[in-house]
């Protein structure tokens, strides 16, 4: 296991147990992230870094008992806290590697991805994997409960040019990785860059 991923496993793995009771107001931010993704029923959705599952609900709700959702996360400690939150019910948990994912080549219809892109060891190649697993024409959303401002704010950092999450800066690598971006939202209550998978 790389440097990098062993730093985050042991950062959400300390925090896994009370990370729902940190945050939680953010179940209405989840839910409309996920309902400006346009899914249908029956489609298949990877939670992509899923965490504790907070978003399992609003995507089980929007896919319908049809659909697929797989929810992958590298930290055992926050899939734990998934089932004993109940959420398991919402959709499969896979211990994965969201760098390697275990999943066949275009079998999915979308990607929603809570906090995931800071935590990325090589983003423009990680985001590839994203796309190679979803058809073309599918989406990705990349998601935070807060905006850049707030975030930084509260992690008692300033915001930087080089911050991978400003639009100038995911436009360009989302490009470079197989996507377009058709929509980006950063406001104080919520972030949110869509895009679509290109052929």
């Amino acid at each position: 296991m790389s440097d990098d991923h062993t730093h985050v496993q042991d950062f959400f793995g300390a925090r896994a147990a009370d990370w729902d009771s940190r945050f939680p107001d953010d179940g209405p931010a989840y839910a409309d992230a996920v309902a400006r993704m346009r899914l249908h029923a029956g489609d298949r959705v990877l939670d992509a870094g899923c965490g504790t599952g907070r978003a399992l609900p609003s995507l089980r709700a929007a896919v319908g008992a049809t659909g697929l959702i797989v929810g992958a996360d590298l930290t055992p400690a926050m899939l734990e806290a998934a089932v004993r939150a109940g959420r398991d019910r919402d959709g499969r948990l896979l211990l994965a590697d969201v760098t390697a994912l275990p999943l066949r080549t275009k079998s999915l219809d979308a990607v929603f991805a809570a906090g995931l892109v800071a935590h990325l060891p090589n983003p423009g190649e990680n985001l590839r994997e994203l796309g190679r697993v979803v058809r073309p024409g599918g989406t990705l959303a990349l998601f935070h409960p807060i905006g850049r401002a707030a975030l930084a704010a509260r992690q008692g950092r300033q915001l930087t040019p080089d911050d991978l999450r400003a639009g100038a800066n995911l436009g360009p690598l989302l490009a470079g990785s197989g996507w377009e971006m058709t929509s980006y939202v950063d406001e104080d209550v919520r972030f949110l860059a869509l895009a679509v998978r290109r052929e």
